[in-house]
């Protein structure tokens, strides 16, 4: 009779695994489970010196705590209505927090000492992202456009340090997504959905100077700037692709493709890669020089684990994995039974 070989290949494939692993530019370093929790995540904020890791938790309307090295949940903060972005303030120790739909919109202090909710400001409603200057201490936050026949929308500037609404800026299209701003604190860069372009705000006027067109692509979701080398990185939808735009000419350097419906994407200053988190995968591309991009790997992740963040100074990304189930417009409508929430840390490897 002939004996079978599936336990030595069992055996072989148990001794490649580790090794299989350790070849990617992610290493999976610890999986932590949020019980109670059903739904979809936001966005991440990183307390370094306070050892915590504060993430969205859209769907359950809080905000979760969590210890920055072990994954461990420390705290839950409750009574927002549909959390959206944050931003963790060193100096005074609160966070700022967005909220919004299609009927309400605001933006929330909140203390990190006790994680009591201190004040809020009332905005319009389909408020979303929000991006923060350290350089004058505004946050400016992103609301839809009002109105089904609208073709602008704003930009409102929140003064952290006296939590006050110091203006808008008009913007054009129905909404607006990830933001980030130079090291001078003068120019914002936003992706602007429909009409499906990077914009560019003089900070010190608050208006739009510069648009660049996105080339056969929509629907733009995460967005890093990379000053150094003077380059821009916009991840779209439609169809999934990294594009690299020159910010001192607008032009597109690069574009190849990335990970399907992308939420969040960071730069690893150190190995120059670019992580971007999608559907069940993170995309991770190697920047060889300021023209010159190359894909190096998919690294398998977790369903819907789109909401990441990559923290330098620990080399590591952290990622959420939402609640599977059926869908309805966007919303988890019926949990599908024994579907896991779980936060997921990776090692930046060299």
């Amino acid at each position: 009779m002939r004996k079978s070989n599936l336990p030595f290949l069992a055996l072989f494939l148990i001794a490649i695994s580790p090794h299989a692993q350790a070849d990617q530019p992610l290493r999976l370093i610890k999986t932590v489970f949020l019980p109670g929790y059903v739904g979809d995540f936001e966005h991440f904020a990183a307390d370094l010196k306070g050892n915590r890791l504060f993430l969205i938790a859209e769907d359950h309307k809080t905000v979760e705590v969590l210890d920055i090295r072990t994954g461990r949940r420390i705290h839950t903060i409750a009574g927002f209505g549909q959390p959206h972005a944050i931003e963790y303030l060193a100096g005074p120790n609160s966070l700022v927090v967005t909220e919004g739909d299609e009927e309400s919109g605001a933006v929330d202090l909140v203390s990190a000492s006790n994680y009591k909710i201190l004040d809020k400001i009332m905005l319009p409603t389909n408020v979303d992202g929000g991006v923060f200057n350290p350089v004058n201490k505004y946050y400016y936050v992103e609301s839809g456009a009002q109105g089904q026949d609208a073709k602008t929308h704003l930009l409102s500037i929140i003064d952290t340090q006296s939590f006050k609404r110091m203006g808008d800026i008009t913007l054009p299209g129905t909404k607006s997504e990830a933001m980030a701003i130079d090291h001078s604190g003068r120019k914002l860069y936003v992706n602007l959905r429909d009409p499906d372009e990077i914009g560019v705000v003089d900070l010190l006027t608050g208006r739009l100077v510069t648009r660049w067109p996105i080339p056969e692509a929509k629907s733009q979701n995460a967005l890093v700037l990379n000053e150094p080398n003077h380059r821009l990185f916009s991840a779209t939808h439609t169809p999934p692709k990294l594009f690299v735009f020159d910010i001192d000419t607008g032009k597109v350097i690069a574009s190849l493709p990335c990970a399907v419906n992308s939420d969040d994407m960071g730069y690893d200053p150190v190995r120059k890669r670019i992580y971007i988190t999608g559907d069940g995968e993170a995309s991770v591309f190697e920047q060889h020089d300021a023209d010159h991009y190359v894909h190096i790997a998919e690294v398998p992740t977790g369903y819907r684990a789109r909401t990441s963040i990559f923290v330098p100074e620990l080399n590591r990304l952290y990622l959420g994995v939402a609640s599977r189930g059926k869908r309805e417009a966007g919303k988890l409508a019926v949990p599908e039974p024994g579907s896991k929430v779980e936060v997921r840390i990776y090692q930046a490897q060299p």
